[in-house]
């Protein structure tokens, strides 16, 4: 997924899930302007740099004594030319810029120095050397601090890796003349994209009926169009952003990243030949490729400076003539993104802030049409369209809806006073953006369309049926219902607009994937639905296991804060009993994107040591749909802390209403904004955790959110606040977890990972907050650790294998501190 926003993160990537898993991201780097005269040396520093010992082993290992220069700083808010952070590092005789050209809040002034003493490990180039050193001693010293779980880490990854059925496939997906799948095999880090010719409509059965061989075709006349593992061969680094076949069938366009900072170069393949008929070296593009109507025209985007998708280029494959570009956003608050629609005849380019968005549409069956837009941008309204039968849908908060509505109109240019609401067979309004519901996401189809959204906290699924093929007029409007109290569905794959038929995954705590086929003129009929494929668990008994929803009150009575448990039951009988168990507890809450209750193989490995797993659906995420994410009783902007407070009620709840478990027994986890949450929620109450693991974490917020010249910073001032501004710089400054880490107090153990070209959240930001909290923090503090991968981005290791090693140290680590490193697993 490319999102206009830096907090994108998959992590927690499961094999055989329908897609990876948002645990959502931030990007960000901090170019810290500063002055500095002195630097406090190693002798000098604070006693929590002394002598730090693993829970399970008596050795004395010293960390790393990073140089503090005490003097070293940031200025926030309005600058003269001969204030340092003025000018435009990337150009000088420019000035940076502040905050956004359409912001009417005062700038602080005079301005406001934030101090920065360890400013000097940022290195955009990565390779000053002091710093590199200092990246390597902090890995040296997490690995001979932890080195004694390197049992328990082969443990923990054998038996992740026992569950999964290395060698697979997706399911088949018709479109035009082929089925479209991947493939995995054992020992291979990465998928193959497959296909095969529609012979007949049992091709799900013949599926099914594979031997399970690497060798053996999933289905008749398979091929591999596209291999990842050649793609890798000599890489560190391997994602594909996008691959798609051409209007014929046969080319394939697809962009690719070798490095993890998320620049793609886009090849178009010949199928057949295996021959790459068009590549250039020197271009650089976001993950997004499109076909036009032909095998011609592909469209991609650039990235400007701060790598922000700002413009569509249309490309003719193999010609030498320049790119055509068709659209650039100059407005830095916003991404561009571009969709094609269902039915193929348009492409859409979005240009989207936190808060604003406008749509261009450009017709594809007409060469010669112009880019037109759908509606001018309004502010603080939000849409976005898809195509049908003549008609845009439209999903939107116009008019200040507090969820997003769904309307419709003709689909014709400046088309924004002719939207209206959609209504049911009975004249309803099927979504009116009220608290209750909200809508998140529609598929249209030739007579039906299948749209997405929440209700009561869970996800959604309504299939729409439409008078006929022409018409935008509701005879039947259905929600789907499912039996388990907490469980994650949405759509599977689906490439074909003419299908009957919609295929959906479904899963939840205790229950595997699952693929639904779901014919749309009966979609309550559950004896007509097909089970296309279930994802196996290798020696998984669910009966084994229970999970449950409930709520916990917020400090202040104004909210009532889901929660999702699961656990063995013979865990669970133990708390029954009168006795507490070591438990995990993990959060995001940002971007409004939610933390759904879906299976994961690899939770497995605490469940089986007797753990249980809680995820807290703090504000700030979009579980209660975008009013739990918004002002004024969300967690964004001046509001924002209710996600902190909320993660640390639920840690509250667990502790003394609930009694599962105590500080001593209780982990905590979040990655990238999710770090954010878990960095302000030890620095807000360090006594309730023993231990907490932050995967490239967002905790530098001040100096990050200042300084325009870093990637993303811009479309940030819409989520956070800007912290030049008058407004919203004291509130930031309460919550940053770097500038708020509290002297002399206990901290629990702390792991926090990171990856050198990160372009989301930067590596300095988790090396820079290690330091800040062993210098601070009491020396009773349980042991403070940084692990960045040298060759890895933001979204983890590309590498399945190595992801799984990589979540297998994170575990080890946790059930070390939480006394279980020999605690066998149940299974």
């Amino acid at each position: 997924f490319f999102f206009p926003k830096r907090f994108q993160t998959m992590a927690l990537l499961s094999f055989g899930k329908r897609q990876a898993v948002l645990a959502l991201s931030l990007a960000r780097s901090s170019v810290c302007f500063t002055t500095f005269t002195t630097s406090v040396t190693n002798h000098h520093q604070h006693s929590r740099l002394n002598i730090i010992r693993s829970m399970t082993s008596q050795q004395s290992i010293e960390p790393p004594t990073p140089r503090r220069d005490e003097d070293r700083y940031v200025l926030a808010g309005k600058l003269k030319p001969n204030d340092v952070g003025y000018a435009d590092p990337k150009n000088p005789k420019n000035p940076l810029l502040r905050q956004s050209e359409s912001s009417t809040e005062a700038l602080l002034d005079p301005p406001v120095k934030i101090p920065d003493p360890y400013g000097w490990m940022r290195d955009e180039s990565r390779t000053n050397q002091e710093v590199l050193d200092h990246l390597k001693a902090e890995n040296e010293y997490t690995e001979k601090l932890t080195g004694h779980l390197e049992g328990l880490r082969s443990d923990l990854y054998n038996e992740m890796l026992a569950g999964i059925k290395e060698t697979d496939y997706t399911v088949p997906s018709p479109k035009g003349e082929y089925l479209y799948y991947s493939r995995t095999y054992e020992g291979k880090s990465y998928k193959s994209y497959c296909r095969a010719p529609i012979e007949n409509d049992n091709y799900i059965d013949q599926a099914k009926s594979w031997d399970g061989t690497k060798e053996s075709p999933i289905l008749p006349g398979e091929v591999a169009y596209l291999d990842v593992n050649e793609l890798a061969k000599g890489k560190n680094y391997c994602s594909i952003g996008q691959a798609s076949t051409s209007p014929s069938s046969k080319l394939l366009a697809y962009t690719v990243d070798f490095t993890g900072d998320e620049v793609c170069g886009l090849h178009i393949r010949d199928i057949e030949s295996d021959a790459t008929i068009d590549h250039d070296e020197t271009l650089e593009c976001s993950g997004s490729v499109k076909w036009g109507n032909d095998d011609k025209t592909v469209f991609y985007l650039k990235m400007d400076e701060q790598k922000r998708p700002y413009q569509l280029y249309r490309r003719t494959v193999g010609s030498k003539e320049p790119d055509e570009l068709l659209y650039e956003e100059p407005n830095e608050l916003y991404w561009v993104s571009m969709t094609k629609s269902f039915d193929e005849k348009y492409i859409f380019v979005s240009s989207r802030s936190k808060e604003t968005s406008e749509i261009h549409f450009l017709d594809l069956t007409d060469s010669n049409a112009p880019l037109q837009c759908v509606a001018e941008r309004r502010k603080k309204v939000l849409y976005s369209v898809r195509h049908r039968a003549g008609y845009w849908y439209i999903t939107t908060n116009v008019g200040g809806t507090p969820n997003m509505r769904l309307m419709v109109s003709p689909a014709v240019a400046n088309s924004g006073d002719q939207w209206v609401d959609m209504v049911d067979q009975n004249g309803n309004i099927m979504f009116e953006g009220g608290y209750d519901r909200t809508i998140t996401g529609m598929t249209s189809f030739v007579s039906h369309a299948v749209a997405t959204g929440r209700e009561g906290g869970l996800p959604q699924i309504w299939v729409i049926t439409y008078d006929s093929a022409n018409s935008s007029d509701v005879t039947n409007f259905v929600q789907l219902q499912f039996s388990e109290d907490a469980y994650d569905a949405g759509f599977g794959s689906n490439l074909d607009c003419t299908a009957d038929s919609v295929v959906i995954a479904y899963d939840s705590l205790v229950t595997p994937l699952s693929y639904i086929k779901i014919p749309l003129e009966s979609p309550t009929d559950s004896s007509v639905r097909t089970v296309l494929k279930e994802q196996e668990v290798v020696g998984y008994d669910k009966s084994q296991y229970a999970c449950e929803r409930t709520t916990v009150t917020s400090r202040d009575g104004s909210a009532n804060i889901p929660v999702s448990i699961v656990y063995r039951k013979d865990a669970m009988d133990k708390v029954k009993a009168g006795a507490t168990v070591p438990t995990h507890l993990y959060g995001y809450g940002s971007y409004g994107a939610c933390m759904e209750a879906s299976f994961r193989n690899t939770r497995r490995t605490l469940l089986d040591r007797g753990m249980i797993y809680v995820i807290a659906h703090v504000r700030g995420g979009g579980e209660m749909g975008r009013n739990w994410y918004e002002e004024p009783n969300g967690a964004k902007y001046l509001c924002k802390k209710n996600t902190f407070n909320d993660f640390v009620d639920c840690a509250r709840w667990l502790i003394d209403d609930r009694k599962i478990t105590t500080p001593e027994q209780l982990s905590c986890e979040g990655r990238s904004a999710g770090g954010l949450l878990i960095g302000a929620s030890i620095n807000q109450a360090p006594e309730l955790f023993k231990m907490a693991l932050l995967g490239v974490p967002f905790v530098d917020v001040i100096c990050t959110m200042i300084d325009a010249s870093i990637p993303l910073t811009i479309v940030e001032w819409e989520e956070w606040g800007n912290p030049n501004e008058e407004k919203y710089h004291q509130y930031m400054m309460e919550y940053s977890p770097i500038n708020n880490v509290k002297a002399g107090a206990k901290y629990p153990a702390c792991l926090l990972t990171g990856g050198l070209h990160d372009p989301r959240v930067q590596y300095w930001e988790p090396t820079k907050l290690a330091a800040e909290q062993r210098y601070k923090s009491s020396p009773e503090s349980g042991p403070t650790c940084i692990k960045i991968d040298m060759t890895a981005g933001h979204f983890s290791a590309s590498d399945r294998y190595k992801y799984l090693k990589e979540l297998s140290f994170d575990y080890a680590f946790l059930l070390d501190q939480l006394g279980l490193a020999n605690k066998k697993s149940s299974q």
